[in-house]
């Protein structure tokens, strides 16, 4: 994967609609995103049929929604293609071995381990065995938890660790933009850090693109108002692009360094804006400069308005008249 990337995540937002799916992947390319993220969820390998859902979403048991959601091998494949079509990377986050073998199958070429699955050391021990780019969510995460699986990625992937907070919405006191620097000094510099963003906004995500993170990560939805777990807490088109915007603007300034010394693009805004010497009355050949014969006036193109103290004290080369642009040889 390339230095810096927006990701749009589109989880189960297809509702398990392959045709919506294929119109996400169109969409999230027409926003300005580089990657476009599914979940890839096989029921009986990662759920018992009771397993509980989550509090933010109870509308069906999560065995059921997991089943109905679900795509078939050949639709995935054919998800990559449209990706391909579109030119937006296709990336899914696997939440069990089977899925990492379908994934696998259908040419996948990184990987995104949700949150919940970091403490699943059997995936993350298969993905380094893989040895394909690895994005790590650190959202569910003690610092304990998060090095184990570091430990196992860093030296056989390409990783990124992206800080995130498993919160739906996620409240801005919670975003944790601190721990951006926190990871960065603790994993060095062989790891790359991200932002997974799940406010309600654009301020967090483009927070942490000024902060360092150069994989930057936000839901996407045809509306909020759509059924499922993702929806109400995804961003809409209209929004995901002034976010994708925003993102890559604020990776354009951090890549283009200024040098404040460096001042030779300002010349015409200097001479329009700035102050030269001017005389202020009218003054005989041979008298002593005086700081009270200056005025300090537009253009700037003459003697700086900053040098007059250079000239006080010497003598006046000609007689001047006042509102007469100063020049270096008017003075002895």
């Amino acid at each position: 994967m390339t230095d810096e990337l927006l990701i749009a995540e589109v989880g189960s937002v297809h509702d398990g609609s392959f045709g919506n799916a294929c119109k996400l992947v169109e969409l999230a390319a027409a926003c300005g995103a580089d990657v476009v993220k599914f979940q890839t969820h096989i029921a009986g390998a990662e759920s018992l049929r009771d397993a509980p859902g989550p509090s933010y979403f109870q509308g069906e048991p999560r065995y059921q929604y997991f089943e109905r959601t679900g795509f078939r091998l050949d639709q995935w494949k054919e998800l990559v293609r449209a990706c391909d079509q579109v030119g937006i990377r296709f990336l899914s986050s696997p939440f069990s071995l089977e899925a990492v073998a379908l994934l696998e199958e259908i040419g996948a070429q990184a990987y995104k381990v949700p949150s919940g699955e970091v403490t699943n050391i059997p995936l993350i021990e298969r993905l380094a065995g893989i040895g394909k780019p690895v994005l790590l969510s650190s959202g569910m995460s003690s610092w304990g938890e998060l090095d184990a699986a570091v430990q196992i990625l860093r030296d056989r992937v390409r990783l990124v660790v992206m800080q995130c907070t498993s919160l739906y919405p996620c409240p801005f006191e919670r975003v944790g933009l601190n721990l951006l620097s926190a990871m960065r000094e603790r994993y060095g510099d062989s790891v790359r850090i991200g932002f997974s963003d799940h406010t309600q906004g654009i301020a967090a995500g483009v927070a942490a693109a000024a902060l360092g993170a150069t994989v930057i990560e936000k839901h996407l939805t045809f509306s909020k108002a759509m059924y499922g777990s993702d929806a109400p807490h995804a961003m809409e088109p209209s929004d995901f692009g002034a976010f994708c915007s925003a993102v890559k603007e604020t990776w354009a300034m951090l890549a283009h360094p200024v040098d404040k010394d460096d001042v030779s693009h300002l010349a015409d805004m200097k001479r329009v804006f700035e102050k030269s010497l001017v005389a202020a009355e009218d003054v005989a050949k041979g008298s002593v400069v005086e700081a009270r014969h200056f005025a300090f006036k537009k253009p700037g193109d003459g003697i700086p308005a900053a040098r007059y103290l250079e000239f006080v004290g010497r003598r006046w080369a000609r007689s001047v008249t006042a509102e007469q642009k100063l020049e270096e040889s008017d003075f002895i």
